[in-house]
């Protein structure tokens, strides 16, 4: 389970960042940086915060709606950023990552004095000193949470498009590759919330 020990290491005001989408190959890839202000968990979260993947949808959604409400209350502070699928195409898909949580730290409502990021490349542009942790969202309490927000965000986005853009599944596989999907791609052709750069995209493309 994630614990705070990483960041009563570092001190000060911790941001635990992380993201969610970068392996869709639709919609944008979100990022969300999480600071937990006395690096304490207050009771009504205790045992709720974990990696969001080992959590349940019902359990992922209570658990942010926790969240935002010790936000509003000043408790925690939360800041969420994204790439568009044109950022992504441009950049490449870790560099529009990198931007999503540069633009994440910058909404948080403060300067923290370091953050912690899910993975083995701190980004650089952050403004502040950054520390990447391999496997955060299973260590950090902070990435775990940050891990939960950038999720739910993200999967309500992909729903939302889904109305929209019915035939590729994405009220349940929220943009992932799945059967579904690459079938509504063959059949229907990408939309412009598809990433025209990652290669199932790419070949569905192609003129026959």
């Amino acid at each position: 389970m994630p614990t705070f020990s990483y960041e009563r290491r570092i001190g000060g005001l911790v941001a635990g960042v992380d993201e969610a989408g970068r392996g869709p190959l639709a919609g944008p890839v979100v990022a969300a940086a999480v600071v937990f202000r006395t690096c304490s968990l207050p009771r009504a979260l205790s045992g709720r915060i974990d990696d969001s993947k080992k959590l349940s949808p019902e359990d992922r959604e209570s658990a942010f709606v926790t969240l935002r409400r010790f936000a509003a209350s000043g408790d925690i502070l939360i800041g969420v950023g994204a790439a568009s699928v044109e950022e992504i195409d441009r950049f490449n898909i870790l560099q529009a990552t990198f931007v999503a949580m540069q633009r994440a730290i910058r909404r948080l409502g403060c300067n923290p004095d370091a953050a912690l990021v899910d993975g083995n490349i701190a980004p650089k542009g952050l403004g502040c000193r950054a520390e990447a942790l391999v496997d955060g969202d299973a260590r950090s309490l902070s990435i775990a949470a940050a891990s939960i927000v950038a999720k739910v965000l993200r999967d309500r986005a992909m729903v939302r498009l889904a109305a929209r853009y019915a035939g590729f599944g994405w009220e349940t596989n929220v943009g992932y590759g799945t059967p579904e999907h690459i079938e509504g791609l063959g059949r229907l052709g990408p939309t412009k919330h598809h990433r025209l750069s990652f290669a199932p995209v790419v070949q569905t493309s192609l003129p026959l």
